[in-house]
């Protein structure tokens, strides 16, 4: 087989979190005497990591320190109620589980907050993933290589023998500063035009065919 390791993005590529970071950052937005947010202005602010999410969700403008407690109390709701309504998109699982049968390493790489990673890899993926790893101190985010970088240092996997699996820009230009190959989808919180834009090349739609072009 071509590879041996498969990187996945998280938010809008193996799970659909939209509806409870949209919770989340509502409830911070009304905590500190903002307007709150509609499930669609919100998708558009997702990829980039929390402080800039949550930079977007804010009224341009907003003092640095209130954008510190809006975070504050974005790590306070969403530490609770980041399952309420997260679900797997349809296949993740079995797409997971059929990698692992056959032998390759897995990984998920977010911009996510590394507790939140930890916290939905365990309660939806127990036992899927080989290595999985967050937004932290001293790591820079994606579309920086560090994170991948990292998963494949610590399989000491070859980049030509790994794939990157997102569904974004921030996950296009991840893979080309990793210097690997990348497969895109159109389920998560892009549209296609937008992805191919930005250089996506084949998109993809299902999980069957998906399979088929790790499986290679």
């Amino acid at each position: 087989m071509k590879y041996k390791t498969v990187i996945f993005d998280m938010d809008g590529t193996i799970l659909n979190t939209l509806e409870d970071l949209a919770d989340a950052l509502n409830y911070a937005l009304k905590n500190n005497g903002f307007p709150v947010r509609q499930l669609n202005e919100t998708r558009t602010f997702m990829g980039n990591g929390i402080m800039n999410f949550i930079r977007k969700g804010a009224p341009e403008g907003t003092d640095s320190g209130i954008l510190e407690k809006i975070k504050k109390d974005i790590d306070s709701y969403y530490s609770v109620h980041c399952a309420d309504r997260t679900r797997p998109y349809p296949g993740i699982p079995e797409l997971l589980t059929a990698l692992r049968k056959k032998g390759y390493r897995t990984a998920v790489v977010s911009n996510k907050e590394d507790y939140a990673v930890q916290k939905l890899c365990s309660r939806y993926f127990d036992g899927l993933f080989d290595a999985y790893a967050g937004e932290r101190r001293g790591i820079r985010r994606k579309p920086a290589p560090d994170t991948v970088n990292e998963v494949l240092r610590k399989f000491r996997c070859r980049r030509e023998e790994a794939v990157y699996i997102g569904d974004s820009e921030v996950d296009i230009q991840t893979a080309e500063n990793a210097d690997m190959d990348s497969l895109i989808v159109d389920w998560g919180y892009r549209d296609r035009d937008f992805l191919k834009a930005h250089g996506a090349g084949k998109l993809f739609s299902d999980t069957e065919s998906l399979r088929a072009a790790i499986m290679i």
